[in-house]
């Protein structure tokens, strides 16, 4: 049978005790700590995810509607006047990536001048509508001497290339002319240029076309 611990020895255990308890106490608060220490790290490594994947979806979102808006413009034709000619305008796309490829310039009906269709020439010819338009002007009693640029609504239905993928376009524009001439020379007409008026779908072209012909030269009162 073995002797009890005498007093010093039962305080050398109980302080063995209280150290071991304390050094266990201390092994559970590290792993306490390591444990939030690594709930930490998880939580910035999965904010840090998330951050990164935002940025690039923001980024992908952006670009996407760059291009989106890119593609827009591309397929968006806008012509203008080239050339010195007087009596022929010349046409391009205002932009380098476009290339026409045919047209067709519809007139307003009170002319009385049938469409007429272009093929890898895009251009406006004078000689196309001058006499009807001139007789156009003297029923309406307007000067035969024009004051700064008049203008005539056509209506222009294109068909043009960008990156080798085929568009179409139908628009209503306005071709800046003047008239002048010598009483026994006659008069003349000298093309100014054009201008887009804007964009129509091909059931509304020719009704929009001529209330706008209307509104430019309205027919005089008897």
């Amino acid at each position: 049978m073995s002797k009890p611990p005498t007093l010093p020895e039962a305080e050398k255990e109980a302080k063995a005790e209280d150290r071991a308890a304390e050094a266990a106490a201390i092994r559970r608060r590290w792993i306490t700590l390591g444990e939030m220490l690594a709930v930490i790290a998880v939580i910035i490594s999965a904010l840090t995810l998330w951050n990164s994947w935002t940025e690039r979806s923001e980024s992908s979102v952006a670009e996407t509607k760059e291009a989106d808006r890119a593609s827009t413009r591309a397929a968006t034709l806008v012509l203008v006047a080239a050339g010195a000619d007087k009596h022929i305008l010349t046409l391009k796309p205002a932009s380098a990536a476009q290339s026409v490829q045919s047209q067709k310039i519809i007139f307003p009906t009170a002319l009385g001048v049938a469409p007429v269709e272009t093929t890898g020439e895009p251009r406006i010819e004078a000689a196309w509508f001058e006499d009807a338009l001139k007789k156009a002007r003297s029923k309406a009693n307007q000067p035969d001497d024009s004051r700064g640029d008049e203008r005539l609504p056509v209506v222009i239905a294109s068909r043009f290339l960008v990156d080798g993928e085929q568009h179409e376009a139908v628009a209503i524009y306005d071709i800046g002319y003047t008239i002048s001439g010598r009483l026994l020379g006659g008069h003349s007409l000298t093309l100014r240029g054009l201008s887009l008026v804007s964009r129509v779908t091909t059931g509304s072209a020719g009704t929009r076309l001529d209330a706008r012909w209307a509104k430019l030269l309205p027919r005089s009162s008897p």
